[in-house]
């Protein structure tokens, strides 16, 4: 068995979970108080239309073929995780450089949302058939990339998400996205249940505003340990390491 290398990059983490359950104002309460602040990667519906970059093209093209849905739903699900996640590796390779200086960078949502939106399109009506689908869609997205070293999962009752976001964003959601959100809620969960290595959970409905940030502010602080070095996934072979140079057998599958 090979000996575990560990390298000097920083941890990458996401922030997931429902429009609304507050995600980006936790998360930056949460690293105000720390002394060296991470790197912030905007999530989807924070970026500003007109920035440049290839990131920035397919999430205009991804917006103008759902027609303004709030999630990006164009009709084509698998289409849509297959740009999806060429956006997720596109921010992965702007902040490679930052991870090698030993920086940490959260991501604000990353392949995660990607795959619990598609799965439930591909299956709206069984939950069983959309995890494992969720479950699937993750593992296809981590040959496009490395998944996140941490992912925090923010939860909260879908009638306050809701209500957040609709102020937040000026409009009114109808029943049907309002549904929408409520199964993507507890697929969200679900799919943290199956890898509570890599997710910690936020749950809103058993812990107050401060309890949260404090939470988020200890999982990011003590998140960049003993993290193993990033390698292509699709090398089958002795890889070298994206962030540190360093020669890193890979098992092949």
């Amino acid at each position: 068995m090979a000996r575990m290398t560990y390298c000097s990059r920083g941890p990458l983490i996401s922030t997931e979970g429902l429009n609304g359950v507050g995600k980006t104002y936790l998360t930056n309460r949460a690293v105000e108080a720390l002394a060296v602040k991470p790197l912030m990667l905007d999530e989807f519906s924070q970026r500003a239309n007109g920035r440049l970059g290839l990131g920035e093209a397919l999430l205009r093209a991804l917006r103008e073929a759902s027609g303004g849905d709030p999630f990006l739903r164009g009709g084509t699900p698998m289409a849509e995780a297959l740009i999806l996640m060429a956006i997720k590796r596109h921010d992965l390779d702007t902040v490679l450089t930052d991870l090698a200086r030993g920086q940490v960078v959260v991501e604000g949502r990353s392949v995660d949302t990607t795959a619990v939106c598609q799965a439930l399109l591909l299956h709206p009506d069984d939950p069983e058939a959309a995890l494992q689908t969720a479950i699937d869609l993750l593992d296809l997205a981590s040959s496009y990339r490395p998944l996140p070293d941490l992912t925090i999962l923010v939860t909260d009752d879908t009638s306050k998400a809701v209500e957040r976001a609709q102020r937040r964003d000026r409009r009114e959601l109808t029943s049907e996205q309002v549904d929408f959100m409520r199964d993507a809620g507890a697929l969200f969960e679900q799919l943290a249940a199956t890898d509570p290595v890599r997710y910690r959970v936020v749950d809103r409905r058993v812990v107050d505003e401060y309890a949260a940030v404090e939470q988020i502010r200890t999982w990011i602080n003590d998140a960049g340990s003993d993290l193993a070095c990033l390698v292509e996934p699709w090398q089958r072979s002795d890889a070298v390491c994206m962030c540190c140079g360093q020669l890193t057998p890979v098992e092949a599958s």
